[in-house]
């Protein structure tokens, strides 16, 4: 790519994002902070656009703070990954610059600013600029022609899947405006085609949201006329620093330049092919580091697959460029440096990054090397070529290279099924697409309907139990409906309520709305933005629309949730004061049964580091610590020291539950006043349910009497069944266990003698294949251990031999064992290897050394097939 000497001198990257805050900053707008790669929006996996943090505002639902807002926003998108290094822009991790506009200024202001922001302030020529309007937007095209001056010929008319912005088939919508930097002026304008990747790129897109769309197509004016801008910070850093691609820019490239020194390489002397995994590296580096660094942990489903999935593609493709061990931290050490002036975060949870990054690229390590053995079974086979599933299976699950399993295939004469392969991708790439491509505004049809008619539930259940309300809407099956009758289940909206929404891990309230004739149970509370849908049954009467009911809330269950969340609380503190005070909670749940804390710790609490928590907890519950609950700017409750849970994101005020002396957090559920309301906390288990993430369950208050009497109830029972007191038990039972083991030891022992038994039977079965004996044969009933020893006696007397046994010790399992000796080794034949595609016939699999390997299966009647399948390889292999 070339560019003229006229072009400014490059830019950082740091330096272009801050030149943008602040040039909207000097235009009225308050700079707010990147939301978190994990949204608020429950309908999206991960934060794909700068406008979603502004959702609820854009549709209604919530005021603005602000009047005009600029940000730079942290976004993640998946739906593109396997271009991600093969063309110049296409990235997962990328930042969009942002200025938002809620009811304000619109098209005249935001059109003038960002030209005069990308001419004036980036320096870029006007000449070098091409802009598009949606075909219809006259009044875009006339700002640009007669106010900022573009040549017309130079303003592009595109349809609506250009330039009209849309979050889905209904909701808030509008024309858009694009800007296109143009890298070859010296091909002329006679045809521009905006679509010519070698020639523009579009780097600032102007949203006009100035319509709703309704289920009916219909367009109808917005009350408020919003401005919803993104500028992507590589791409214009990719103009500035006049570089062929994004990746060469000072954002990503000393990521792939310390890549490149972990292999040995130099970037810019690699060829094209060693150059897209340097890429890959590069991008999936800042992508995993701010996921990390988010909250977001490695997993099976959701975000902690995408999270998954990333560092394995970085590890795959540092084995494509010859990295053979553990190299991501390195390279994620140099994608922390360059984010952390943007984002401090990043540094301060570098010690929680590395831990998670170096746990799962030690297992997919151990991964890989099971993909090798996987590709060596699938040769085994010898078909005409490798399945395209196979080959989907070790490129996805197993995280192996498809030109790797090309290569290996090649090398055996075989081919893989790229169509079927393909096949394969492309509905993975359709799954994808669907989990992460859109912002759905219009989640709930009938909740979202009310958004703009109903305002905000006013909650009175901090210092209320009842309340005298108004029924504002019914709805009967997610449909608003003008009448409920008895015996239906409903969703009941107030103007005003006592009763708790699930939200911050508290579930919700139950209780009861009555009023003349009418009784609804109302068994949850759920909250859709800020209003509070009572989800329940009507007992009695018809529910309608503008009914007056008392809503009364179940006070026990209040208290037994408040007596849970307030025990969290301690917990919480308990921990950081006796195991870690780095620990902090990554998930809770506050039922009126019993509590759960999710925390992030990297290993098993020990048993007396749980008694002390626990005893720490009960300590300051019978101190009697009052609460003090106060509403206070968020800056204040951090500089006060309270604790939020992190990646939460918090409104201007907050309120903060302080326990003075104990605990003092950020929340919004119901507590008790007094700790010592509680009575007792009782820790149940301690166990891992993520890489990194431990669990604590258990019981306060009331729970604690119902627990402690189930556990009275069992132990009675073993008194009466063993004959001893509630303390002989443990010696009892740890007597009839050591009777048991010598039991079956014995019961082992004669197992084994009748197996030899029966295998000196087989010995007359043996034949002979050149200067070498085979046995393949079944031993019925024989278990896994027997079934071995009588390979190896067997092998050991016919001296020369490759013995296969086969058994089916119990119900609905296989055991199979290989013993090869030296010679039948020499034929290139390995025990494990043998035994383990037998095994793959009875739905099982296994391995072992060259000499003696077993397999088990779970399809006892593919065993005669597997057998005869063994005899007829290895007569094949030996003769």
């Amino acid at each position: 790519m070339s560019m003229p000497s006229s072009q400014p001198v490059a830019k950082t990257g740091d330096s272009i994002r801050q030149t943008f805050l602040t040039f909207y900053e000097q235009k009225g707008h308050r700079i707010l902070p990147s939301a978190s790669l994990v949204p608020e929006d429950p309908t999206v996996l991960l934060t794909i656009a700068g406008m979603l943090q502004f959702k609820p505002i854009f549709l209604g639902q919530r005021e603005a703070e602000v009047p005009r807002a600029t940000t730079s926003q942290k976004c993640i998108r998946t739906n593109d990954i396997e271009n991600v290094g093969r063309t110049a822009r296409h990235h997962t991790f990328f930042e969009m610059l942002g200025n938002f506009s809620f009811g304000d200024y619109f098209k005249e202001e935001a059109i003038a600013w960002a030209w005069e922001l990308s001419t004036e302030v980036f320096g870029l020529p006007p000449e070098r600029l091409v802009v598009s309007v949606f075909r219809e937007d006259d009044d875009a095209f006339a700002i640009w022609r007669d106010q900022i001056g573009v040549p017309p010929h130079r303003i592009i008319r595109m349809g609506e899947a250009d330039n009209f912005w849309s979050s889905g088939p209904t909701g808030p919508c509008g024309p858009c405006s694009e800007i296109y930097y143009d890298f070859h002026p010296e091909r002329g304008d006679e045809a521009i085609d905006l679509d010519d990747d070698s020639r523009f790129i579009e780097f600032y897109n102007l949203v006009f949201m100035q319509y709703n769309r309704d289920a009916e197509g219909t367009l109808t004016p917005l009350q408020n006329q919003n401005i919803d801008t993104g500028l992507g910070l590589e791409r214009m850093a990719q103009i500035l620093q006049q570089v062929p691609n994004n990746y060469e820019t000072d954002l990503i490239l000393p990521i792939i330049e310390k890549a490149a020194a972990i292999a040995g390489l130099k970037y810019h002397d690699c060829d094209d092919k060693t150059k897209v995994s340097l890429k890959v590296i590069g991008d999936h580096s800042r992508a995993v580091m701010h996921m990390i660094g988010d909250g977001i942990t490695a997993s099976n489903v959701g975000r902690g697959y995408v999270l998954r999935r990333l560092i394995r593609r970085v590890v795959r493709h540092g084995r494509l460029i010859g990295i053979e061990g553990a190299f991501i931290t390195q390279v994620v050490e140099t994608a922390i440096r360059l984010a952390e002036e943007a984002y401090p975060a990043v540094r301060q949870r570098q010690s929680v990054i590395e831990a998670e990054l170096t746990r799962e690229e030690a297992r997919f390590l151990e991964t890989l090397e099971r993909g090798e053995k996987l590709l060596a079974e699938i040769l085994q086979r010898r078909s005409q070529q490798i399945s395209g599933q196979d080959a989907f299976v070790l490129y996805d699950t197993y995280g192996f290279p498809l030109e790797l399993t090309q290569e290996i295939a090649a090398e055996h004469g075989l081919a893989v099924d790229m169509e079927g392969f393909e096949a394969e991708m492309a509905q993975q790439r359709q799954r994808s697409k669907q989990a992460h491509e859109t912002i759905d505004l219009t989640v709930q049809g009938s909740l979202d309907k009310l958004a703009e008619q109903v305002h905000s539930t006013d909650f009175l259940g901090y210092t209320d139990a009842s309340s005298y309300s108004q029924v504002v809407a019914v709805l009967v099956q997610g449909e608003l409906a003008q009448a409920a009758e008895a015996g239906t289940d409903v969703q009941v909206i107030l103007d005003q309520t006592p009763f708790y929404a699930e939200s911050g891990g508290q579930i919700g309230d139950r209780g009861y709305l009555s009023g003349e004739g009418l009784v609804i149970r109302i068994d949850d509370v759920q909250k859709d933005g800020d209003i509070f849908v009572h989800v329940g049954r009507v007992e009695r009467g018809t529910a309608t629309p503008g009914a007056r009911v008392t809503a009364q809330i179940d006070r026990a269950c209040r208290r037994r949730a408040q007596a849970n969340h307030t025990a969290t609380h301690l917990l919480q503190a308990a921990l950081k004061k006796i195991v870690d005070d780095s620990i902090s909670q990554a998930g809770s749940l506050v039922a009126f049964d019993r509590l759960r804390f999710d925390f992030n710790c990297p290993r098993p609490l020990t048993p007396e580091e749980l008694q002390q928590v626990e005893e720490q907890v009960n300590t300051w519950i019978a101190e009697g610590h009052q609460a003090d609950v106060a509403i206070m700017p968020l800056d204040t409750a951090k500089a006060k020291g309270a604790i939020a849970m992190f990646g939460e994101k918090y409104s201007a005020e907050v309120r903060v539950i302080d326990f003075p002396g104990v605990s003092m957090e950020l929340c919004g559920g119901t507590h008790v006043g007094n700790t010592a309301e509680i009575g007792l906390f009782k820790i149940i288990s301690e166990t891992g349910v993520a890489s990194g993430i431990r669990r604590i369950e258990a019981v306060a208050g009331p729970a604690v009497l119902e627990y402690l009497n189930l556990r009275e109830a069992v132990v009675r029972d073993l008194s009466e069944r063993f004959k001893a007191k509630p303390e002989e038990l443990p010696e009892r039972i740890t007597t009839l266990q050591n009777d048991l083991k010598a039991a079956q030891k014995q019961l082992d022992s004669l197992r084994s003698e009748l197996a030899l038994v029966k295998s000196d039977q087989l010995l007359q079965q043996a034949e002979t294949v050149g200067n070498l004996k085979l046995l393949v044969a079944e031993l019925p009933g024989v278990g896994a251990d027997a079934l071995k020893t009588a390979a190896e006696r067997l092998q050991q007397k016919l001296g020369e031999a490759a013995v296969v046994l086969g058994s089916v010790p119990e119900a609905g399992k296989v055991s199979l064992v290989a013993a090869f000796s030296p010679a039948v080794i020499e034929h290139k034949l390995q025990a494990g290897k043998f035994i383990g595609g037998i095994a793959k016939r009875c739905g099982g699999g296994g391995g072992g050394r060259p000499n003696l390997a077993q397999a088990g299966g779970r399809d006892p009647a593919k065993l005669p097939e597997a057998l005869a399948a063994a005899k007829q390889q290895l007569q094949q292999a030996l003769g």
